[in-house]
């Protein structure tokens, strides 16, 4: 086996799950509930008593991007509202202990059977390796039966070898239908586990896995557990006292500690491609549970079979129905449209295949949004807090932009194709509003560019989309900005927020690309996220990035010189604007910095 950058990083440990905080999270409401509030007192002013009538050309567009990011900021709020996990139960001895009383009367008192699954398509057949033989150490208190499998895309015999001498199941396959999704539904037609536990090439399951989750299963409604990813190999950063020492000498490690002293650790360049997943799993994830709306993300899960079928059996059945109603829409004798409803319905059921997985670059989501959505049965899914897995994060910039494009592109083609939000179905309202908050957030992209290059049309022209004076726009923005910081700040507290928000802003080029490629009914690939370091330069990939902080920069050199030649005499709009812009150049630095950065030893 050879020798891999992550090696160094074996020793470390994940994080804990954050602690709940009944005390905490009801200053959280309050301070939401205020900022809210504020914010649609904000809104309303601004549309009402603010608007530049003499440059609608500028102000109509930045009004719509604070109503949109309001708005986003309300579905955000709502998903963050509260904890409520699901407790933990002990691990069924029997499988009987986890089907309904029904069932239970004809089921054997035979152990829990469980398939683990690794999906790989040209992966390094060694990490594959390791994750099988993480798998292998899988412990249970009970007698179970584990089987594991290699689903080979690639059709490689290096693979077949590993998983010969690993003394594991092999399952490849003639084509590569489906991607992903395919592999695994040609995976399910040969095995038979009552549970399916989904890894990912580079996915090193914990060996508690199987004991820490298989007891949500005994709720015969609980459909899968989705655990937390966590990428072990994240950059580790410096910390801020040192960094100044290095480049200021003695006088700038006494501001670093001095600012360490009040903040805690700063770590300069950790996690310099902001894969940290915790913000998502630990906070956004676990607190749909409330409201049975946490959705699959794929790695780490564990699925049940038989809610998988019956996903796979509502699909088949809708793509039926949904290929007569397009056949027979033009046909009025009713008596005709029956009889051929009938006898295509026959036809159909032959050709239509059954498909567990949706074929789809975001099967996981998708499938997730068929059984909630699903009305014979109320499906529930669980996230577990506790980190379960380890994998492995993008180490470079080309490879953090596939996954973010595909993670961008699959939800924004559910949403316009075959969006579960205003379709009839058994979905709840909260669950369809924390559906809309996942899909919505992909549309940023939009208003984000708007709120980028905002600051450089005034810097610019001096041409303010507002029209009223500084104390009034004080006293309507202001109340409403410091609230909500201080809402989220405890809202997501043990989070790091800065880098989150940060992303969110920069993102905005992949979003915007995603956005057009569904909107021009291109589909959306399937590729594979690179699990090696790319080499290369990557600058090309920000150059959007990049031109925002070179025309605010440069924006601010004119509109201050402008002012301290006396040409211009305002130094109002010129402080919200240097304000504003100065946020926006550090949040698009850091991806700038990622495009540049290589490993120490390079």
């Amino acid at each position: 086996m050879g020798t891999y950058y992550f090696q160094k990083f074996e020793h470390r440990t994940p994080p804990s799950p954050l602690p709940h905080s009944p005390l905490r999270e009801a200053v959280w409401q309050f301070l939401a509930t205020i900022a809210l509030t504020l914010g649609a007192w904000y809104i309303l002013w601004r549309w009402t008593s603010s608007i530049n009538t003499q440059a609608l050309w500028f102000a109509l567009p930045l009004v719509c991007a604070e109503t949109c990011a309001y708005i986003g900021l309300i579905l955000f709020a709502f998903n963050l509202w509260k904890v409520e996990d699901t407790p933990q139960q002990a691990p069924p001895r029997f499988i009987r202990e986890c089907v309904r009383d029904e069932d239970a009367l004809h089921s054997t008192e035979r152990p829990v059977a469980v398939d683990v699954f690794f999906p790989t398509y040209n992966e390094d057949v060694e990490l594959v390796r390791m994750g099988i033989r993480d798998a292998k150490a899988l412990r249970y208190p009970h007698p179970i039966d584990i089987n594991i499998y290699v689903l080979d895309d690639g059709r490689r015999d290096a693979m077949r070898c590993v998983a010969e001498e690993e003394q594991v199941h092999y399952i490849t396959r003639t084509n590569n239908v489906g991607f992903k999704a395919g592999n695994l539904r040609h995976a399910m037609e040969q095995t038979s586990g009552d549970f399916i536990v989904i890894c990912d090439a580079d996915t090193r399951p914990f060996p508690t896995l199987l004991e820490h989750t298989l007891g949500y299963f005994r709720d015969p409604d609980v459909a899968w557990v989705q655990t937390p990813q966590w990428f072990f190999d994240l950059t580790e950063g410096v910390p801020l006292k040192e960094w100044m020492l290095r480049r200021f000498s003695y006088a700038g490690y006494l501001i670093g500690a001095s600012i360490e002293a009040v903040c805690g650790t700063i770590l300069i360049g950790h996690d310099r491609f902001v894969n940290d997943p915790r913000m998502f799993f630990d906070v956004i994830q676990r607190r749909r549970n409330w409201a049975n709306a946490s959705f699959c993300c794929g790695a780490g899960s564990i699925h049940r079979r038989e809610a998988v079928m019956q996903a796979a059996m509502k699909t088949y059945a809708d793509a039926i129905d949904g290929e007569i109603r397009r056949f027979i829409k033009d046909i009025h004798d009713e008596e005709i449209r029956h009889d051929l409803a009938d006898a295509m319905r026959k036809e159909l059921a032959l050709e239509t295949e059954v498909i567990p997985y949706k074929f789809h670059v975001s099967e996981d989501i998708y499938t997730s949004i068929v059984l909630h959505s699903y009305e014979g049965r109320r499906w529930k899914s669980i996230f577990h807090p506790q980190v379960e897995s380890k994998m492995l994060s993008p180490q470079d910039l080309l490879s953090w932009t596939i996954q973010r494009f595909k993670y961008a592109g699959g939800s924004l083609d559910i949403f316009f194709h075959d969006n579960p939000i205003f379709r009839r179905s058994a979905m709840t309202l909260a669950q369809r509003t924390m559906y809309m908050a996942t899909f919505y957030s992909y549309l940023s992209g939009v208003w984000n560019v708007i709120f980028l290059c905002s600051p450089i049309v005034y810097l610019f022209s001096e041409i303010s989309p507002v029209q009223a004076d500084t104390l009034e726009f004080a006293k309507h923005f202001l109340p409403f900005m410091l609230t909500t910081e201080l809402a989220f700040l405890v809202g997501t507290w043990g989070i790091p927020s800065w880098q989150g928000m940060a992303s969110y802003l920069s993102f905005f080029p992949i979003n915007l690309r995603a956005l057009w490629t569904v909107l021009r009914g291109e589909k959306i690939r399937f590729p594979v996220t690179p699990k090696d370091r790319q080499e290369g330069n990557f600058l090309h990939l920000v150059i959007p990035q990049l031109s925002i902080i070179t025309l605010t920069a440069l924006g601010l050199v004119y509109a201050g010189m402008r002012l301290y030649t006396g040409i211009s005499h305002n130094y109002a709009g010129f402080i919200v604007n240097l304000f504003w812009g100065t946020i926006n150049i550090c949040a698009m630095s850091g991806i700038v910095a990622a495009a540049l950065w290589k490993p120490p030893s390079e």
